[in-house]
Parts: C-alpha cells; sequence; structure tokens
C-alpha cells in the first residue's frame, strides 16, 4: 500500500474486506508493504504521513481482530529533503475455526550435531552449559540420556504471541498455556542422527508430514556422517530446508567460513540447484522467510551458537514470519473429502483406553464419530468410535485436514492395531492391496538389483518388507537407472494411494519412486 491516511468511510469499509480476504488467503497472515506503490516502486513516506498509516493499519486490524507488529523500516534515497521511510508490518490472525497456525518443523542432521540441545534451548529459554543440559527434558528413554543420542521422535513446541514474541516453558509455563497464549504454533520433530536410527528418521520424515526441515550441521565438523544422506532425504520427499550451523562458539571464524564454503559448494551442485542465502541480520531473516515461501529453491543458512547464544534471535525472527506452504483452498478441497487419519504411534493410557497419535491427511473427524480402522492380517476393517481428541495436549473438538493430534478409542483392543493403519470413514471403501507396482529410480547399490530381492519400502506411514515380483522390461537394475517394478508385501496387505511417494532401502541400497498401479 501507497498510504492510508486518513481514508474515508467508505474507502476504510474496501480496505477491511480486503485485509480480510489477504488474511484468509494467507491462512492467518499478512505482510503489509507500507509505502509502496502498486507497481513496486519504492516511494517511502515522511514521518507523519507513516504515523497516520500505521494508525490506520491498526484500526484496520482492530476491526478484523487482527494483531500487527513492525518487521522492519528502512530509509528509501528519494530526491527529496525529508527523510522517507517504508515499513512492513506483520498482520496476524488466528482463523475462527482454529486455536492457533501450525507449523511442522523436521529437524536433520548429523549425530552430535546439536539438534537436541539447539531445540531445548528454543523451548526451555535457557542457554546450554556446553555439556548437553538443556537437551536433558527432550530425551524419552533412559538409554538416550546415558549415552547422549536421540533413537526416538520426540516433538517440541514452541509458540510465538499475536505480538511475534516467543512463548516456551522459561516462565514454568505447561503445554496447555503455551497452546492458549500463542497465535502460532511451531512444531519441531527432533529425529535421531545416528545411522543405526535411520529407519526412524525416515519415518518421522514419511510419515509426519513436516512442513519444513531444518538440518543442522556442527560448524567444527562440518559436512560428516549422515548430513548427506539427511539432505538427500529432504530433497527426495520435496521437503523445502533451511540449515543451521551450530557450535559456532567452539571454533574460529575461518573455520565456520569454511563450512558455509563447504555447504554452498554442495548446496549449488547440478543435484540439488539450491541459492544459498546467508542469513547475519534481522532483515536478511525477514527476506529469508519471505523468499524461501515463495521459491522453495533458496535455502537460508544460519549461524549460531546454543551456548552462548549468538545469533538464535535471527533463527527466531525467522520462525515468526515463516508462513505456511499450503494455502486456504487447497486445504479447504481437502476437508471436503473423507475422513482418514495416519496412524503413527500406539499407546494404552490408564483409565482412558486405547490411544493412537497421527495425523488426519484429508476430511474432518469429530468427537463421537464412528470410523472403521485396518487392513487387519487378512484385510478386513473393524468398526471403532473416536472418543475424545487431543491437540498439543489440549483438548479439541474438532480436527481438520492436515492437523496432527491423538484420539482416544476408549475399550478398542491395542492388539489388533499396529503402526501404518488408516482409520477412514465407512462409506469411503478403501482401496487395500498386497502387491502393486511403482516407478522407482535407484540411488545407491553394490551389486545389481534384481527379481527376489528385498527390501524396505516406506510410503507415508507404512513402512513394511516386500519382495521384488519383476522388473518391467529388464532383467536387473544397475545404480541410476529407472523402471517399472512390482513389489509384493511379505506379511499383511496395505493401504496404498495411487501417486504417493516411496522410499526403499536394504543395506546401502536406497531408491526413491511413487506409486503407479495396486
Amino acid at each position: 500500500q501507497l498510504k492510508l491516511v486518513n481514508p474515508s468511510q467508505y474507502r476504510f469499509e474496501h480496505l477491511v474486506t480486503q485485509m480480510k480476504w489477504r488474511l484468509q488467503e494467507g491462512r492467518g497472515e499478512a505482510v503489509y508493504q507500507i509505502g509502496v506503490e502498486d507497481n513496486g516502486l519504492l516511494v517511502g513516506l515522511s514521518e507523519e504521513e507513516m504515523r497516520a498509516s500505521l494508525k490506520t493499519l491498526r484500526r484496520m486490524a482492530e476491526k478484523v481482530g487482527a494483531d500487527i507488529t513492525v518487521l522492519r523500516e528502512r530509509e528509501v534515497d528519494y530526491d527529496s529533503d525529508v527523510p522517507r521511510k517504508i515499513t512492513e508490518v506483520l498482520v496476524r490472525k488466528v482463523p475462527d475455526n482454529q486455536q492457533f497456525l501450525d507449523l511442522r518443523v523436521a529437524v536433520l542432521g548429523n549425530v552430535d550435531s546439536g539438534k537436541s540441545t539447539l531445540l531445548g534451548v528454543l523451548t526451555q529459554g535457557e542457554l546450554d552449559n556446553g555439556r548437553g543440559r538443556a537437551r536433558l527434558n527432550l530425551f524419552r528413554h533412559l538409554h538416550e540420556i546415558q549415552s547422549g543420542r536421540t533413537s526416538s521422535i520426540s516433538f517440541e513446541i514452541l509458540g510465538f504471541n499475536s505480538k511475534g514474541e516467543v512463548v516456551n516453558y522459561s516462565d514454568s509455563r505447561t503445554a496447555e498455556e503455551i497452546c492458549e497464549s500463542s497465535s502460532k504454533m511451531i512444531t519441531f520433530i527432533d529425529l535421531a542422527g545416528h545411522h543405526k536410527y535411520l529407519k526412524t528418521t525416515i519415518f518421522g520424515l514419511t510419515s509426519y508430514c513436516p512442513d519444513f526441515a531444518m538440518l543442522v550441521v556442527s560448524a567444527n565438523t562440518g559436512i560428516a556422517g549422515t548430513t548427506r544422506e539427511h539432505l538427500g532425504l529432504a530433497m527426495a520427499l520435496k521437503v523445502p530446508f533451511f540449515i543451521v550451523i551450530s557450535k559456532v562458539d567452539l571454533c574460529s571464524k575461518a573455520t565456520v567460513e569454511r563450512t558455509v564454503k563447504q555447504l554452498e559448494r554442495i548446496l549449488k551442485q547440478p543435484g540439488c540447484n539450491k541459492l544459498p542465502l546467508l542469513v547475519n541480520s534481522d532483515d536478511d531473516a525477514v527476506t529469508a522467510a519471505q523468499q524461501f515461501a515463495q521459491s522453495p529453491n533458496i535455502t537460508p543458512i544460519f549461524t549460531l551458537s546454543s551456548v552462548s547464544g549468538e545469533n538464535l534471535d535471527l533463527l527466531k525472527v525467522f520462525l515468526n514470519i515463516l508462513p505456511p506452504l499450503t494455502n486456504s483452498k487447497e486445504q479447504e478441497e481437502l476437508m471436503q473429502q473423507l475422513t482418514e487419519f495416519q496412524v503413527d504411534e500406539i499407546y494404552t493410557v490408564p483409565e482412558v483406553g486405547t490411544v493412537v497419535g497421527g495425523t488426519l491427511s484429508s476430511g474432518i473427524c469429530r468427537e463421537g464419530e464412528n470410523l472403521v480402522v485396518g487392513p487387519t492380517d487378512d484385510g478386513k476393517f473393524l468398526r471403532l468410535k473416536v472418543c475424545s481428541i487431543q491437540r498439543n495436549r489440549s483438548a479439541c473438538r474438532v480436527l481438520r485436514a492436515g492437523q496432527a493430534a491423538t484420539l482416544a478409542l476408549g475399550p478398542f483392543d491395542r492388539s489388533l492395531l499396529r503402526k501404518g493403519m488408516v482409520m477412514v470413514s465407512p462409506e469411503m471403501n478403501p482401496t487395500i492391496c498386497s502387491v502393486f507396482e511403482a516407478e522407482i529410480v535407484l540411488l545407491f547399490h553394490a551389486t545389481t538389483f534384481r527379481k527376489g530381492f528385498q527390501v524396505t519400502v516406506h510410503v507415508g506411514n507404512v513402512r513394511q518388507t516386500a519382495i521384488v515380483e519383476k522388473i518391467h522390461g529388464k532383467d536387473k537394475l544397475r545404480t541410476g537407472e529407472k523402471a517399472v517394478v512390482c513389489f509384493r508385501f511379505i506379511k499383511h496387505p496395505e493401504y496404498l494411494k495411487i501417486g504417493a511417494k516411496l522410499l526403499f532401502r536394504e543395506g546401502v541400497t536406497k531408491g526413491i519412486g511413487h506409486v503407479t498401479d495396486l
């Protein structure tokens, strides 16, 4: 907008309507640039015009029920004696039907690169002591605390309130309080870095459908171990990622620069085709967040330390502005389809009964709804009823497409459930199969890949061993070759969709592709 100084009543109403529409399109967020003409010419406004414009913008936001924060302002070189400024303002309003805006970020990186510690510092609000104190609250098992290595998938939440301030556990809040007082929630999925736990990491990336991935690289070791592999996984699953170089307090500037150069070289390779963007100031962070959402080819790089707290604020600014990837239109189309819930984890909770955790991939799920779950070993579906729903540890009445939650199923027998099942509405008539075809690319293989070969196949939340029944048009495959291959599941039939992304591995064999026929 150029300027919003004392608009007439009619124009004010028009502006408010426009703001409503913009917020709906951006799923509750919009960035206004004041002092810019519609054709993009940077004109700038004088001090009092700017003040009046911001006042009008505040009035508009109040009318819609939104909050505004000034992201940055800068002076423009324009032929005049008075200094002229441009201001960028973030307008945020939580949609009426939701408690908060939700983003999921998967955290990747080599073992010992400081993933859990960084999350501990972000979500607990206190710096690390250099010996890993910050991450103790994130671990789920005793052996993780003893070895200091994450082996399971843990979730951490970081909230931002409508003014863009961080809401975390620092003021001894509980998770419920964080949910209530923040308008934007970022769920970090802390994945394992060690090679031994690669299957857990792949499961986290395929089944929890993260919006973004954060690749953590330690400044003193550079790109080592599973870093390249995780980079490849994010590229194969088409998850836009940004990079954090941690532990800069341990090494000299030259070492950090060397790591940055090494990363930039890898990102610019023909396979990656990314454009690295090093973030050094708040300004860069704002630009990075806006560009990153528009074109996934840009990869922001942050250099920070969890011990000294250097540049941590830049990462927080970036996460605060980061807009969701899908727009409201796509989500509404998904919500109109039939209900389908992916089961990722199963628990038994005393006095509640069986509880399943996962993601609703389409439709709407309400409390008290009747669904069917399956497929069982013989390919049948069983009836069940959803007793209650929780999102981020606080109760929730209605679950919408794309949201993660846990559902309580009451007295349903836990032994009938397993990871990889789906819960769908009874009228859906789901497609289950034990034999399927997929178009695959073999990424890396020691010997030749031929009929009778056994591989572990990951499709969404399905993870099972399959046998290669037949390779169409060829006897065997070598590294880098493409083909349509027919697979058969060993144990039980699974629910698959045509077009779903597929990863398979066996020892050193790795490949990606998509399902073409069931």
